[in-house]
């Protein structure tokens, strides 16, 4: 009980936001982020699909490899992979559960195996990009691409507001824990204190997406005073914003040791398969 009473201790609001920040706003000093953001994105799309027509267990595995070394590359927050982590333990073993009630074998884990290292890949990937990359980067580069300027700035908006939210989300809890009465023990297996807490977050979620409504129109009439619209509707405003892109040798020399290196595994893939 004291072990997981430390990590809980660990596991609060201020720590999750101070990763948060530090995931949104310290990702420039990671290696990945000097790349284009236009090639990072190129990237990633292959990527998120590719894996889902892929069967071969070595094949996989050399790109959960690959991945695994891209996202320590990116300097991933730690509490995001622990996340991710629980996520796949979560939705695999409740489908294995399910496959043993309903009269399946240990056979059934090795399907479920190949669809763990597909999950991880396409979950590594996508903390690879936005983990390692700074969210006006990320909306630049989809912006060059062809994506509306409108998706473009959501998305690198609601990267940067997160831990702003979280803030938020932290007051409205310290001013329900000040009102409040916590109480006075905490019950077999921590249940009085998990009520209480679950109480705590049903009362924190009106008020948050008050806080958020209001934030988003402060915000929407602070773009519009200054010409965000027309701005990004104009030609010569959206060459000037993209200026500073350009695909350096090192873009290059990363997609193409991403494209050998894949098509190293697919031939080794093809001469033994593990799985």
């Amino acid at each position: 009980m004291q072990l997981v009473r430390n990590w809980l201790d660990k596991i609060s609001i201020e720590r999750i936001q101070l990763e948060l920040m530090n995931t949104v706003y310290g990702s420039g000093h990671a290696s990945l982020s000097r790349l284009d953001p236009r090639v990072m994105l190129i990237w990633y799309l292959f990527f998120a699909i590719a894996p889902w027509f892929i069967h071969n267990g070595t094949v996989l595995l050399g790109l959960f490899l690959f991945m695994v070394t891209t996202t320590i590359l990116s300097r991933a927050a730690i509490f995001i992979i622990i996340i991710l982590c629980l996520g796949l333990i979560g939705q695999v073993g409740w489908m294995f559960v399910i496959s043993l009630f309903f009269g399946g074998s240990l056979e059934s884990a090795l399907p479920l195996l190949l669809l763990t290292l597909k999950l991880s890949i396409v979950s590594l990937a996508s903390i690879t990009v936005f983990s390692g990359m700074d969210p006006e980067r990320i909306g630049d580069g989809l912006l060059a691409l062809g994506m509306p300027a409108a998706f473009s700035f959501s998305m690198s908006y609601a990267y940067r507001i997160l831990p702003v939210l979280f803030g938020e989300f932290r007051n409205i809890m310290l001013s329900y824990k000040l009102r409040g009465l916590a109480p006075s023990k905490h019950g077999w297996l921590y249940w009085r204190s998990v009520v209480y807490y679950m109480k705590l977050l049903m009362f924190s979620f009106f008020p948050l997406m008050l806080a958020t409504a209001k934030r988003s129109r402060t915000t929407v009439e602070a773009l519009e005073t200054r010409g965000f619209s027309y701005g990004m509707n104009n030609p010569a405003s959206k060459r000037l914003k993209l200026a500073h892109l350009h695909i350096a040798p090192r873009d290059i020399a990363f997609l193409t040791g991403s494209a050998l290196y894949v098509a190293l595994l697919f031939w080794v893939g093809g001469q033994y398969n593990i799985l």
